[in-house]
C-alpha cells in the first residue's frame, strides 16, 4: 500500500466517522461517542494537512498546463516560477504529513512514570541502580522538570533495589521513553577486594503517565491491602498502617506505595502507577507487540539484554541501539545525556519513517 493508499484510508475513515457520529446508536451511548468523538479528532489534522497538499498538487498541475500552453514568454515564466514554489511547498507538505502518520500519540504528553529496578549483580546492581536514579534526577533537573517519588527501597549498602517515581515537564515521556530498557554496568565494586571488573544490570521501565479519565479501573477489578513502611523515618514509620499495595485481579499486576505518611496518598500514588502500567499494556496489545508492556521494556534484568553499557574503567558510555559512545561517564552520570535522548528521538523518526514506504 503506498503512502497516497494510506491517506485516501485515513480520510475516507474521518468521512465515515463523521456520520456515524450523527447516528441516534451512538449519540445514545456515552461510551461509544467518546470512542468514535476521539478517533475522528485524532485524524483531524492529518486529514486537513492531506487536503492542503492535494490542493496544492491541483495548483501544481494547474501551473505546469499554463506553461505549456502559453505562447507569451512572460507568462511562461511567471508559471514556471509558480511550479518551482509549489513543487517546495508540496515535498514540505508531505515531510509535515510523514511526521504526523509516524507521530506517537502519547509522545505528547507531559508526564512519564518510571521504573528503575536492580536486576543481576546483587548489590552491585542496587548501587548502580542508585547512581541511575540521580542521573535521570540530574536530567529532570536540567530540563526543569519535577520528580515525585512514589516508593523506593533501599539496599544495605545504600544502593537502590527499587524506586518508583513521577517525572512531569514538558514532552517528559517523548524525552524519556527509549531510556527503558536493561543498563549494563562495568567496574569493580567497592566490596571486591582483588581488583576485578564486574558487570551488573539495572533495567529501567518508563511508561505514560494516564488521567483517570483515559483508563478507567472498576472497584471491583481491585484489591487493596495496608501495611506497616518500612525503612528510614523512625520509630514513626511503624505506628500506623500507612502504606498501600494494590492487585489489578484481572492482570494480576502489583503495585505498592510507601513514601507518603498518608494511607490516602500512598494509594492515589500506587493508582497512578497502576493505571499507566494498564495503559501501557493496552497500547501494547494494539500494536500487536509483545504480552505486556513491562516485559517488553525492561526484560529479565540478564546481563545480555542490554541496551547502554556504563563502563568505569574506561570512562566509556555506548548505547547500543545508536552505536553511539562517548568517554565522559561522570558527566553522564550528572545528567548530561541529552545525545543519547536526542539520537535515540531521532533514529525511532526514520525507523517509523522507513515503515511507511
Amino acid at each position: 500500500m503506498s503512502l497516497i493508499d494510506v491517506l485516501e484510508a485515513k480520510r475516507r475513515r474521518r468521512l465515515e466517522l463523521e456520520k456515524l457520529l450523527a447516528e441516534p446508536a451512538i449519540t445514545s451511548s456515552p461510551e461509544l461517542y467518546a470512542q468514535h468523538a476521539k478517533e475522528y479528532g485524532a485524524l483531524g489534522k492529518l486529514v486537513a494537512l492531506y487536503d492542503r497538499y492535494l490542493a496544492m498538487e491541483q495548483q501544481l498541475q494547474e501551473a505546469r498546463a499554463l506553461a505549456e500552453r502559453e505562447t507569451d514568454q512572460e507568462l511562461v515564466k511567471l508559471a514556471r516560477d509558480e511550479e518551482a514554489s509549489l513543487v517546495e511547498e508540496s515535498r514540505r507538505a508531505m515531510e509535515e504529513i510523514r511526521q504526523e502518520l509516524v507521530s506517537d500519540p502519547d509522545d505528547f504528553r507531559d508526564a512519564a512514570i518510571m521504573e528503575i529496578r536492580a536486576g543481576t549483580g546483587g548489590e552491585e546492581a542496587a548501587l548502580f541502580a542508585a547512581d541511575l536514579l540521580r542521573m535521570y534526577s540530574k536530567f529532570a533537573e536540567k530540563s526543569g522538570w519535577k520528580i515525585e517519588l512514589f516508593d523506593i527501597s533501599r539496599s544495605a549498602l545504600g544502593g537502590v533495589r527499587q524506586a518508583i517515581f513521577s517525572v512531569k515537564g514538558r514532552r517528559a515521556y517523548r524525552m524519556l521513553k527509549n531510556e527503558s530498557g536493561c543498563h549494563r554496568v562495568q567496574r569493580v565494586p567497592t566490596t571486591e577486594s582483588a581488583g576485578r571488573i564486574h558487570t551488573s544490570a539495572v533495567t529501567v521501565a518508563v511508561l505514560p503517565e494516564v488521567e483517570e479519565v483515559q483508563l478507567e479501573i472498576a472497584p471491583s477489578d481491585l484489591k487493596v491491602e495496608t501495611y506497616h513502611a518500612s525503612g528510614p523515618g523512625g520509630q514513626s514509620v511503624n505506628k500506623v498502617a500507612s502504606a498501600v499495595r494494590l492487585t489489578h485481579i484481572p492482570s494480576g499486576i502489583t503495585v505498592q506505595c510507601q513514601d507518603e505518611k498518608s494511607q490516602h496518598q500512598n494509594r492515589a500514588k500506587a493508582m497512578r502507577v497502576l493505571r499507566s502500567r494498564l495503559y501501557a499494556i493496552k497500547q501494547q496489545e494494539q500494536k500487536a507487540e509483545r504480552d505486556t508492556a513491562r516485559r517488553s521494556q525492561i526484560g529479565t534484568g540478564d546481563r545480555s539484554e542490554k541496551i547502554r553499557t556504563y563502563n568505569f574503567p574506561q570512562s566509556r558510555v555506548t548505547d547500543h541501539r545508536t552505536n553511539l559512545t562517548v568517554y565522559n561517564l561522570q558527566a553522564v552520570l550528572e545528567g548530561e545525556i541529552d545525545e543519547f535522548v536526542n539520537g535515540l528521538i531521532e533514529r525511532e523518526r526514520e525507523s517509523r519513517l522507513a515503515n511507511l514506504r
